[in-house]
């Protein structure tokens, strides 16, 4: 790749990775209720997930949508009905995870990887970096070094929504703070559908 192609991949990488969507208010409510420390496997998750999935789009998963469209109609409902289903359960947290009850976790590695297959956000981001930055003269190390650069660019970027977050734990010692703050980033996050399910890619 030659460097300006570089230089735009990365600016690219750090835009749509910091700006808000799915994972980043996720990871900031997963601060907020669970701390830095334990909310790592998440990000460590959606980086993994979405490295996993830049190659899988690169290597033919992106074709197999645009043959098959109704695949991609499917996707979207299942991203919908997970993601209010996510917010509906953020909504309604009432209290800071301190213990290990199975109620009070973060979301779990495996399981952040495998939400970025029905992230919308995600999706739209995978499948542009690889239509705009790799090419056909060498598409095979051209796909495995967007996916490099993108998920290097990706985890500080989201790790950043986590540890603002984490700052907020003092303040949201109050329950009534609390309350209303996941509730705020429920409805936040249901809102994330509209502009990407309304998206044609």
């Amino acid at each position: 790749m030659i460097p300006s192609l570089i230089t735009s991949l990365v600016f690219y990488s750090f835009i749509t990775s910091v700006t808000p969507g799915p994972n980043n208010l996720m990871l900031l409510t997963s601060g907020a209720n669970f701390g830095f420390i334990r909310s790592t496997p998440h990000i460590l998750g959606i980086s993994f997930g979405f490295f996993v999935m830049l190659l899988s789009v690169g290597f033919g998963v992106g074709a197999l949508l645009s043959t098959f469209p109704t695949l991609h109609i499917v996707l979207k409902l299942m991203s919908g009905v997970y993601l209010l289903y996510l917010s509906w359960r953020i909504a309604m947290t009432r209290s800071i995870g301190k213990s290990k009850d199975i109620s009070q976790r973060p979301m779990t590695f495996l399981g952040a990887s495998a939400f970025q297959w029905i992230n919308p956000k995600v999706w739209v981001m995978a499948l542009t970096a690889i239509a705009m930055y790799t090419n056909t003269i060498h598409p095979f190390s051209s796909v495995v070094i967007v996916s490099i650069i993108f998920a290097a660019i990706n985890l500080p970027s989201v790790a950043l929504w986590a540890s603002c977050g984490t700052m907020l734990r003092h303040f949201l010692d109050d329950p009534v703070r609390l309350k209303w703050f996941n509730i705020t980033m429920g409805l936040l996050l249901a809102l994330t559908l509209w502009p990407l399910m309304m998206s044609s890619t």
